[in-house]
């Protein structure tokens, strides 16, 4: 079970990586898969045996189709930090996830099937979404600059495309039970396949790109143990835990990249990343 944290670690990161590293979002996603490539090269080579073994056409097809579901979801996400910022459109993108991925877990993989798990995890997501919410939470009493720099237009907007491609990327993985380490190179194939599209004529090769590749890295490492964790515990389990990294994002873009918060949205904040573990420990149960 706690291999399904170190997912939550690493992704929990990356957003505040790609903030301190700069670029706009289409370099960040771009720089990224750069990052994810080499590190699925590295582990490649070295369970090469085990790659060759299971290599198929089903393997680098359903890899290709994750990957590229994953840079719709990543691009997106990025243009959502950009248009509200880090401590709210994470929070409500982990929410969104959390719903779309859980439900896909229990209603298309049959992951729930007794009356205790289907109660358990009703109230799990219930807990996850309230935690998640409340760490989004504006005190409405104080106006700040930010709030003029926020466009929910366009933020809301890459939510719901950046949930479609999530639920693409973990979705399609688990319907196909292609072995996920040996899935990992041409996974990031389709990541750079599809972040090259989106950064195609946009100053792409800046080097707030080749700085990205760290993104890359740590992400690739949570990617990698994701996944791992899925053939585990599910996926409704496995992806609800690697979410668990809101409170890293949240806390870390107020602390690090120097985000506002009143004393009433810090109250927001540790009361919802409070109920964010505990959705997370409920969960646990249910295997």
């Amino acid at each position: 079970m706690l291999i399904a944290l170190i997912p939550a670690l690493a992704w929990g990161s990356v957003g505040l990586i790609s903030g301190k590293l700069g670029g706009n979002a289409n370099q960040q996603t771009l720089g990224m898969t750069w990052g994810a490539l080499v590190f699925s090269i590295l582990m490649t080579l070295f369970s090469w045996q085990h790659f060759i073994s299971n290599n198929s056409l089903k393997l680098w097809l359903v890899g290709i189709v994750s990957g590229l579901f994953w840079s719709l979801g990543q691009n997106q996400q990025f243009h959502a930090m950009k248009a509200v910022g880090i401590s709210k459109a994470v929070p409500i993108s982990t929410g969104a996830q959390l719903v779309s991925n859980a439900l896909a877990g229990a209603l298309l993989f049959h992951e729930w099937t007794t009356g205790r798990q289907l109660s358990l995890g009703t109230i799990a997501l219930v807990v996850l979404v309230l935690g998640a919410t409340l760490t989004a939470l504006k005190d409405k009493s104080v106006a700040t600059d930010n709030t003029v720099k926020e466009n929910w237009a366009l933020g809301s907007r890459a939510l719901v495309l950046s949930t479609l491609g999530y639920l693409g990327y973990t979705v399609v993985v688990t319907w196909a039970s292609v072995d996920t380490q040996a899935m990992v190179l041409p996974q990031a194939l389709g990541m750079v396949a599809g972040a090259s599209v989106f950064a195609l004529g946009k100053d792409a090769f800046e080097v707030a790109t080749f700085k990205n590749i760290i993104t890359g890295l740590v992400w690739g490492t949570g990617n990698f143990f994701m996944f791992m964790a899925t053939a585990a515990v599910g996926l409704a389990i496995s992806f609800s835990f690697s979410q668990m990294g809101i409170v890293i994002s949240t806390f870390g873009s107020i602390l690090l990249l120097g985000e506002h918060k009143t004393k009433k949205e810090w109250l927001y904040v540790c009361l919802g990343s409070i109920l964010v573990i505990a959705g997370g420990i409920i969960l646990g149960q249910l295997k």
